[in-house]
């Protein structure tokens, strides 16, 4: 079927007039492609990745050093999905600490003589390596091993910052009631 934009319009889940480089910290969830449990297994209430889940850690880890002006907080690999906190820092006042949107003002004048990262950018490249080499591994190429897109979530303040924190520290010991664990659809 040829495209049509009136059928095949994709709507995008991010929030409208909000720009994804002004600093601040946001909650990003990334699934496999179908929900394959590819990473690992979750015994006892505790992850145990095996060498592919290894290789997206290392990957994840790696984003700080190759994005100048991004931080990394909490995250948990989970057997099909990826939960973490990005940061994204202002090195223009040189605040060192998470900055929060203000309340009612989702845009912040951006200085364009200090350029940050897309978070999308930063989410592009970190599916891009992991999944290159993560089908090294397994001999294979070009295979998926994300889904296309991903869930974000801005973290507006201090107190929602603590408890989304908890939930990636806890998700591997909620993962027998958790709705990506295929045992539960």
């Amino acid at each position: 079927m040829p495209y049509n934009p009136d059928i095949h319009n994709r709507r995008s889940i991010r929030l409208k007039g909000y720009k994804y480089t002004q600093p601040g910290a946001y909650f990003v969830t990334i699934c496999t492609h179908q929900r394959q449990c590819l990473f690992g297994e979750i015994i006892s209430e505790k992850m145990h990745p095996n060498l592919c889940g290894q290789v997206v850690v290392a990957c994840w880890q790696k984003i700080s050093d190759h994005f100048s002006h991004v931080a990394l907080d909490e995250f948990v690999l989970m057997p099909n999905h990826w939960h973490g906190i990005i940061v994204i820092k202002d090195w223009i006042e040189n605040k060192q600490e998470i900055q929060f949107p203000m309340q009612g003002s989702m845009n912040s004048e951006i200085s364009e003589e200090y350029p940050r990262p897309l978070l999308g950018t930063i989410v592009r490249n970190f599916k891009s390596v992991s999944a290159r080499k993560v089908n090294q591994i397994n001999r294979s190429s070009g295979i998926s091993i994300w889904q296309r897109n991903y869930y974000e979530h801005i973290i507006r303040d201090e107190a929602a910052l603590i408890n989304i924190r908890e939930y990636i520290m806890m998700n591997p010991s909620r993962w027998d009631s958790d709705r990506e664990n295929p045992l539960n659809t």
